[in-house]
């Protein structure tokens, strides 16, 4: 297991790349998808890593929560070498209730990861519904919880989608996302 921590590469503000994937319910899902959402936590996960099994009940409660919001998982990892991350799986994770974001997306060209800049799973990024596009609100760590046995005392993301929500800015400094790293082709 490799542990990686995120940097920046997209900007507070800037508009977001666009997307077309698949999801575990058999959908093809782009941002437009999510127009009627104030935001959009855009997480690149997968199934095997403990960081990401560790925040799969986080995410789980955050989609519960905010009705304004979705959750949207994607897994860009390379399902050949590691078969847990297959799209099969993630199907059998949404069937049998370990994840219950909003929608389960399926980066098989890992060109969306890319684009995104993410480098590890779990990692999160909050975006800004304006209407034609979508903005980048916050990206870096979940909470405060840096590894998979934690307890988190504090959930930067719930502060950032409330920022959202309320029209305002996230007033939180870039940390790190930390995770496993991206199992890239």
């Amino acid at each position: 297991m490799v542990m990686k921590e995120s940097e920046t590469e997209l900007e507070r503000e800037d508009p977001v790349p666009n997307f077309e994937l698949e999801g575990t319910d058999g959908e093809t899902y782009t941002l437009e998808s999510f127009a009627d959402y104030e935001a959009v936590l855009l997480v690149f996960t997968c199934n095997h890593c403990p960081y990401a099994q560790a925040k799969f009940e986080l995410l789980n409660d955050v989609a519960a929560e905010y009705d304004d919001a979705a959750v949207v998982g994607v897994n860009p990892n390379d399902a050949e070498e590691y078969p847990d991350d297959s799209f099969e799986k993630m199907v059998e994770y949404v069937e049998d209730g370990t994840i219950r974001y909003d929608a389960y997306l399926r980066d098989e060209t890992q060109a969306v990861a890319d684009a995104y800049g993410a480098v590890c799973t779990p990692d999160p990024f909050v975006l800004r519904n304006e209407g034609d596009t979508f903005t980048l609100a916050y990206h870096g760590r979940l909470d405060d919880a840096l590894n998979p046995d934690d307890e988190a005392t504090e959930v930067y993301v719930r502060d950032a989608i409330d920022a959202v929500l309320a029209g305002e800015d996230v007033d939180l400094e870039f940390m790190p996302s930390r995770g496993c790293s991206i199992k890239w082709k």
